[in-house]
């Protein structure tokens, strides 16, 4: 990742050179992680850039402010405006976008409702969380010692800030440890989601995968590909799974915005399948692909194009 070609940056309505977006170092967020935020892809197409599920992301973005007491100042459709305008400023064809709604610098009481309510959108080109080559040759995971979080202790389905740092303990260990990724249970024992991704298993040429009842975050990719994976003609089950699951697995793989589609070869030093990215994964991701790209007609409405604001059709 590298913010090198980022040149732009939107802050409350405004914006600033990437060097000039600054914040204070009492802003309430920092300290407490009292944000949300959302992680959107851009994909070039034949047509053009495309916001990929612009929809259903700004309505996860607008539902988990709601639900940490975060009045958005702005409609949906003023920060999708906004988002194609830095988009178009950045010049980007391709790239990840990032809406953070925070709270500023006023007081460091953990009540945090004096501190005033800012919004800021970033871009950046981004190739995959674990590399671009890890579409192929995937990656190694480890079960973390780290529970997630129950939603009962914090909206597990809401996309906030502060409950990244358990993520961040899990990805640190797992690191530590000489692995790429963590895969993290919930305080029942049942397999929830990795760091940052959903996660999917495939057995005797069907589909597994939780939901909210293990504390997972409902991905948007996880979404996309559970009804990929259905038009392909695939069994997908939304059940618990146990950790014993993903090593007896023929195939696993994980599912983000940040990450795309990326097949997991080990599990804990156990090799999953042939070690490989499996068939069923690889079909997958090819078609999730044609899909971003703009070449399957059927999910053309899961591209939303890119417009200057002086541009938008009438």
């Amino acid at each position: 990742m590298s913010f090198a070609g980022a040149k732009w940056v939107w802050m409350n309505g405004a914006f600033f050179p990437w060097n000039d977006a600054n914040i204070h170092v009492s802003t309430h967020a920092l300290h407490y992680g009292s944000g949300v935020f959302e992680g959107i892809r851009c994909y070039n197409t034949a047509d053009g850039p495309a916001l990929f599920r612009i929809a259903e992301h700004l309505e996860r973005f607008m539902y988990s402010a709601r639900t940490h007491s975060l009045a958005i100042p702005f409609a949906p459709d003023q920060i999708e405006a906004a988002i194609s305008e830095l988009i178009c400023r950045n010049g980007f064809k391709s790239c990840y976008i990032r809406p953070l709604c925070y709270r500023g610098s006023r007081e460091l009481t953990v009540n945090p409702r004096r501190c005033p309510i800012e919004l800021a959108i970033l871009a950046w080109p981004w190739e995959p969380l674990h590399g671009s080559s890890s579409v192929q040759s995937g990656i190694r995971a480890c079960i973390s010692p780290w529970k997630k979080f129950h939603s009962s202790m914090m909206p597990a389905t809401a996309k906030a800030s502060g409950q990244y740092v358990n993520s961040i303990l899990a990805i640190d260990d797992a690191v530590e440890k000489g692995y790429d990724e963590a895969i993290l249970l919930d305080v029942d024992g049942f397999v929830a989601e990795a760091a940052a991704e959903n996660l999917f298993l495939v057995r005797n040429g069907a589909l597994f995968t939780n939901d909210e009842k293990n504390s997972i975050l409902l991905g948007i990719t996880r979404d996309s590909i559970i009804q990929i994976a259905r038009n392909l003609g695939y069994t997908v089950t939304i059940a618990p799974l146990r950790a014993a699951d993903i090593t007896s697995a023929d195939e696993v793989f994980l599912t983000g915005t940040a990450a795309e589609v990326v097949p997991v070869c080990d599990v804990d030093n156990t090799r999953i399948g042939n070690g490989e990215c499996g068939r069923i994964t690889r079909r997958i991701q090819e078609q999730f692909t044609r899909i971003v790209s703009g070449q399957d007609a059927a999910y053309r409405h899961w591209l939303q194009p890119v417009y200057r604001a002086s541009e938008v059709p009438a």
